[in-house]
């Protein structure tokens, strides 16, 4: 049957419930599709093509999810703030501690770890030991011994400022004969002043530790400068910089051998023998030292290693860098649920925005990379403001102590990264959240 007989014409639409068939003509300026439906005047569109939604470019990407960070700096910069008093924290932990352990590594390069020292010990009676007369020559014949050098305390002479001072006064300080090589053997050095040699060693002068020093008030030394040891006024003669191999010559006040028999009565029993040896056989010079010393008693005699303190101290160290490593985790564990409650309230504002992007052909996918790109960027600003900070407060905490700045790159990448995947866990509710959002219903919340 042809139009003229149905009474419709080639240029209009079928009517209602009728189809049209593959030999009726189709309108002017339009080509018919392989399905027989036309198409539009103009169309670029392939036969048979989907329509698909445009996809974003990186730069794209951020600058949409940019969006709110712009428009609620003063909420994103709390938020942020956050973030960055954690990584801080963390980057400020680890690097104070790696920049102590530095200077104590260096210290312990430039001391060595070869330094042996013996003491006595207690009897069986539970008595204050003594070492022989002849212990440093003996210690002196074991072979690998490369240097040795003793101190030994004098008995009832504290030491005073002056002669006003009550007797129970004593600050602490402690008078101890010394052999003219003991700064050679421990690796000690003179702050001011000079150190005792074989002429000073015979009269009655001192050196004083940096300890000692300080309680009495004394800065320098010099001629017309001089302390009470027991009943003799003693010159300074030099005043040491704190031994960190022995301590207990910061609070002594050191006198020549021949001084102090001669003028305090001392016993000529050496308290502390320092010896160096070869860094290869420490342990075995260790192991014969005490029965050396004193062959009749080596129960009697205590050998130790300073170093390993200074080892002990560190490995202490490193154990309060773990917990406050855990400390700086928790605040940035709390600076990413901050995170997260900041993008939860922003879904929650900007509902009539994800509507409107929705209505104007945003898919969920688009919606969900923008809010967790806007998580990204507002934990990465936290992450390196937080590297930033810790790193300004480990350099200037390492120049007031005068160490070595040292921050681990392992520090500032892992504080960031860190960042980034607490910002990205932060931000994936609600992304998903916002991408669920039908347009009718975000367009209709007032």
């Amino acid at each position: 049957m042809t139009d003229a007989e149905t009474g419709n014409p080639g240029n209009e639409p079928a009517p209602p419930g009728s189809t049209r068939s593959p030999s009726e003509p189709t309108p002017p300026g339009s080509t018919r599709s392989p399905s027989g439906k036309p198409t539009r005047p103009g169309s670029t569109r392939s036969p048979g093509a989907e329509l698909r939604p445009a996809s974003l470019k990186l730069r794209d990407v951020v600058r949409v999810g940019a969006v709110g960070l712009r428009t609620r700096p003063t909420r994103a910069f709390l938020s942020a703030l956050g973030i960055a008093i954690g990584i801080a924290a963390m980057v400020a932990v680890v690097g104070i501690s790696s920049s102590s352990r530095a200077e104590l590594d260096g210290q312990l390069d430039a001391l060595g770890t070869n330094l042996l020292t013996v003491t006595p010990g207690t009897s069986l009676t539970g008595e204050q030991a003594q070492l022989p007369l002849a212990a440093e020559s003996m210690v002196r014949r074991i072979p690998p011994i490369r240097a040795e050098s003793a101190i030994g305390k004098v008995d009832n002479a504290s030491v005073y400022r002056t002669n006003k001072i009550p007797d129970i006064e004593t600050n602490g300080i402690l008078a101890y004969a010394a052999r003219t090589n003991l700064l050679d053997t421990i690796g000690g050095t003179v702050r001011s002043g000079k150190w005792i040699d074989a002429a000073t060693g015979t009269y009655p002068a001192t050196v004083l530790g940096a300890a000692a020093a300080d309680r009495l008030g004394i800065t320098r030394a010099g001629p017309d400068v001089q302390v009470l040891i027991g009943k003799t006024w003693f010159t300074v003669l030099g005043i040491l910089e704190p031994a960190a191999l022995a301590p207990e010559l910061d609070t002594a006040a050191l006198i020549g051998w021949p001084a102090a028999s001669g003028k305090l009565s001392f016993d000529g029993h050496p308290t502390t023998i320092y010896t160096r040896s070869d860094d290869a056989q420490v342990a075995d010079v260790r192991s014969v030292l005490g029965a050396t010393a004193n062959p009749e008693a080596p129960n009697e005699v205590e050998v130790s290693r300073p170093s390993d303190a200074l080892a002990a101290k560190q490995a202490a160290g490193q154990a309060f860098t773990g917990l406050l490593l855990g400390l700086g985790a928790v605040a940035l564990l709390v600076g990413g649920v901050g995170v997260a409650n900041i993008m939860v309230i922003s879904v929650l504002e900007r509902r009539a925005e994800i509507g409107l992007r929705r209505s104007l052909g945003a898919t969920r996918g688009q919606i969900r990379t923008q809010f967790l790109t806007e998580s990204l960027l507002l934990s990465a600003l936290g992450g390196i403001g937080g590297a930033l900070l810790g790193a300004a407060v480990t350099a200037a905490y390492s120049s007031y102590q005068n160490w070595l700045t040292v921050i681990p790159v392992w520090a500032l990448a892992g504080g960031v990264i860190a960042t980034l995947a607490i910002g990205a866990l932060a931000g994936l509710y609600p992304a998903v959240r916002a991408s669920r959002l039908s347009p009718t219903e975000a367009l209709a919340t007032p």
